[in-house]
């Protein structure tokens, strides 16, 4: 064997037998481009969306049940969010600005006051279900969107500052109101808030449909749709499988990253740099650092815990069986299936001490940390 070969061999060798080896490669904006579709990508035409109820005529028991997911709820016209009509007076001190929102039947109007001069602009739309929070968007004469700075907390029953847009001493009530939101940004906040409003290359704010349902995921499915109605009126359903993505089929790494193209995914985090605690709601980025993960088990997913047709379990012993899927329990020995050792301190409500949940005070919230380890006590967080 020539030397040049034997070097090739070593480095496929390398690479496919790394403990890295599942870790993704691509960011967010590579995978839209290399794929047919994916989250955040843009459609050619709001045409090509039927809707949800469409899709529920064949698939009735996830559509109705998506829909009321966190992803199914994280949007919604703020006239109509639950927080603001549950709180029709809010009302937040914020350094030199105080900040109101007065919700009525037909408007939630946001309002900022710096020594005695006051702004206000109707509310758009709420971003968030508001069982944690609620974000809130408005525009300016200018036309364009901004972020407003006080967002809804559910542990206040209040409003305080929206994470990271802090501005204690503003030069005007203008400023303080909020921060205009980048173009691209807004693309994107949008695209992982609603279905269908990434167009053709713009922000399309007609007809665009709140939350995350099922196209947001699936890509558009009219064509899918076609299909099935021909499908269907032959007697052959099972030919109804074309014209639409299955993230259910991505290998490993890609169904990470289709999650995090929307939840921060390792490479999306990694090229902007993010280090330390802000890390912890970029929960693809952090699962990519669990021993778990890094030694290959293609089992690992996002999905592979959360049914993203079904509401968020938050009980920690409701895991305890996926956990069981690769660890063994105590006194086993580790098997071709079960390659995990057991713990040896407990058999059941794994998640409690080896996903830790770690408080954010910007969200006054406590998140769990989905890097899977041994946590020790006291110990810094680990990037």
């Amino acid at each position: 064997m020539k030397w040049g070969q034997r070097y090739v061999y070593l480095a496929v060798a390398t690479l496919l037998f790394s403990p890295v080896f599942l870790r993704a490669q691509l960011t967010t904006d590579d995978h839209v481009l290399g794929f047919e579709f994916w989250p955040t990508k843009e459609i050619a035409s709001q045409k090509d969306i039927v809707g949800s109820q469409v899709c529920a005529s064949c698939h009735a028991d996830k559509a109705n049940t998506q829909k009321i997911t966190p992803m199914g709820e994280t949007s919604v016209h703020a006239v109509d969010a639950s927080p603001l009509r549950d709180h029709p007076a809010l009302t937040f001190k914020g350094g030199a600005a105080t900040y109101e929102i007065h919700t009525d039947g037909t408007h939630a109007t946001f309002s900022a006051t710096v020594n005695g001069q006051s702004k206000s602009a109707d509310l758009l739309w709420a971003f968030g279900n508001g069982h944690l929070g609620q974000s809130y968007l408005f525009k300016k004469e200018d036309g364009y969107y901004y972020e407003a700075r006080a967002s809804y907390f559910e542990v206040l029953k209040s409003l305080s500052w929206t994470p990271s847009r802090e501005l204690t001493r503003p030069e005007s009530a203008d400023e303080a109101m909020g921060r205009r939101i980048p173009d691209t940004e807004l693309k994107k906040c949008f695209g992982c808030h609603t279905t269908g409003s990434n167009v053709a290359g713009r922000l399309t704010e007609t007809n665009v449909k709140s939350g995350v349902s099922c196209e947001a995921c699936h890509g558009p499915g009219a064509s899918h749709a076609a299909e099935a109605a021909v499908a269907m009126s032959a007697g052959t359903p099972d030919a109804a499988r074309g014209g639409i993505l299955n993230p259910g089929k991505l290998s490993p790494s890609d169904s990470v990253d289709f999650c995090g193209a929307c939840h921060i995914s390792y490479w999306d985090l990694t090229l902007q740099r993010g280090r330390g605690i802000a890390t912890l709601k970029a929960q693809p980025f952090r699962l990519e650092q669990s021993k778990c993960w890094q030694k290959g088990d293609a089992r690992l997913t996002c999905t592979a815990c959360h049914d993203p047709h079904k509401p968020l379990v938050t009980e920690a012993k409701s895991y305890d069986h996926n956990c069981l899927q690769c660890h063994v329990l105590m006194g086993q020995k580790p098997t071709a299936e079960q390659i995990g050792k057991a713990c040896p301190k407990s058999t059941s409500d794994c998640a409690t001490c080896h996903m830790q949940k770690i408080e954010l005070p910007d969200f006054h919230h406590t998140f769990t940390d989905h890097r899977i380890r041994i946590a020790k006590a006291g110990e810094p967080f680990p990037d």
